[in-house]
């Protein structure tokens, strides 16, 4: 059995100018996260209430100043506020550009941006980039180096037995020095293991309620594990 484990949101993390808040990451409900260094603006897995979250902390400047979205994968409580961040983007005249980054084959935000972009084309004034990506490359945006990598999520069928993968990455992001690695949604994994060890905060998601879920997720035992290979770490995606 996994040991029981409740965990309080936000939570807030920052080092030489590198910040990060969770704003929430409850299993079936919503994930929400913010990164910001001296020039960058990130949204990560932007699930339902982001847009509330961010209006609590910040201005519309510093909305409108978002420039990249990162999508661990599509399952709604990880992208189920895209569609209300892009409205709000578009109804305060977002002049900037904005880049998607979601994994190769994530059929949810591809469906997203179509819909939305038939929908406010007339009056959409910022371009909108989506960029398929796997775990081949890291690359820079703005001040921040960006490291995706594969993640082992997987969701049952219908017959309660058997489970197929879904096209999911973690993300290791790098400044000044300071490593954070947000592992998204994941059983177990070797490059999970890898990307954490060492980073300056791990964020590792303990989604497992009990051994028998832990092909599909985390249980707090093993979020523990691999979280401690880290300087500090959170342990996220707890049941409620």
């Amino acid at each position: 059995m996994s040991k029981t484990f409740k965990q309080k949101y936000p939570l807030v993390w920052e080092k030489n100018n590198f910040y990060i808040k969770i704003f929430c990451s409850i299993p079936n409900i919503a994930t929400g996260i913010i990164i910001t260094t001296e020039k960058a603006t990130f949204i990560v897995d932007p699930g339902d209430g982001i847009l509330r979250d961010l209006n609590k902390d910040y201005d519309a400047s510093k909305i409108l100043q978002i420039s990249d979205i990162f999508i661990s994968h599509g399952h709604h409580d990880h992208i189920g506020g895209v569609w209300s961040l892009l409205t709000y983007l578009s109804v305060m005249r977002k002049k900037t550009p904005l880049n998607i980054y979601y994994p190769k084959g994530c059929l949810e935000i591809e469906s997203i941006y179509k819909a939305f972009v038939e929908v406010y084309s007339h009056e959409l004034k910022y371009k909108i980039s989506l960029k398929e990506i796997d775990n081949s490359k890291s690359f820079i945006r703005k001040d921040i180096s960006i490291k995706p990598f594969k993640v082992n999520h997987r969701e049952p069928l219908d017959d309660g037995i058997n489970s197929v993968e879904v096209p999911s990455l973690g993300f290791k992001f790098k400044h000044n020095n300071k490593t954070i690695c947000y592992g998204g949604d994941t059983a177990f994994c070797d490059e999970l293991i890898k990307m954490a060890n060492g980073s300056d905060l791990a964020i590792i998601e303990a989604g497992a309620e009990n051994d028998i879920e832990s092909d599909l997720h985390l249980t707090i035992d093993q979020a523990t594990k691999i979280g401690e290979t880290a300087k500090e770490h959170f342990l996220v995606h707890v049941p409620q």
